[in-house]
């Protein structure tokens, strides 16, 4: 999509989700809430979202070099060091959801499909759907396995 404004135009990714179960609205409004609040170059920023009923829309800024899944299995596969300077981006993201939030965030579901690569193949962790968000004191958490293939 394109948002338009007077002085600029910015292209964005929305992303509808489609099964949010009624106990689980709590939880899709924590998660809006602590993702919107984070701010880190290695993250996609969640620009906003909708929550009317059924409808539930996050829109992100768009990562115009797509995945990293495609960038590393594509035709023209990234020589080393920009495969090193992808790992130490999302390394970098991962530690700031994990030690520097003021809402730790467990991403759960980290693999090349959600890392996103902006206009400069910049890594962005994206996709935040199994994150699991801790209290600033705890050290601990329990969960079932996770994750997508």
């Amino acid at each position: 999509g394109i948002i338009s404004s007077l002085s600029s135009t910015n292209y964005v990714a929305i992303k509808k989700l489609d099964k949010v179960a009624q106990e689980g609205e709590k939880e899709f409004k924590a998660e809006v809430s602590a993702i919107a609040r984070t701010h880190h170059k290695n993250l996609v920023r969640l620009l906003g979202f909708c929550d009317e009923g059924a409808n539930k829309l996050l829109v992100y800024e768009f990562m115009s070099n797509g995945t990293l899944a495609s960038f590393l299995f594509g035709i023209s596969r990234p020589d080393w060091n920009k495969r090193i300077q992808i790992a130490f981006g999302i390394a970098r993201g991962i530690m700031y959801l994990h030690e520097e939030c003021s809402t730790q965030i467990i991403h759960c579901d980290i693999k090349p499909h959600n890392i996103l690569l902006d206009d400069s193949f910049t890594a962005r962790i994206s996709d935040f759907g199994l994150a699991k968000l801790l209290l600033s004191d705890q050290t601990l958490t329990h969960t079932v396995i996770r994750g997508t293939r």
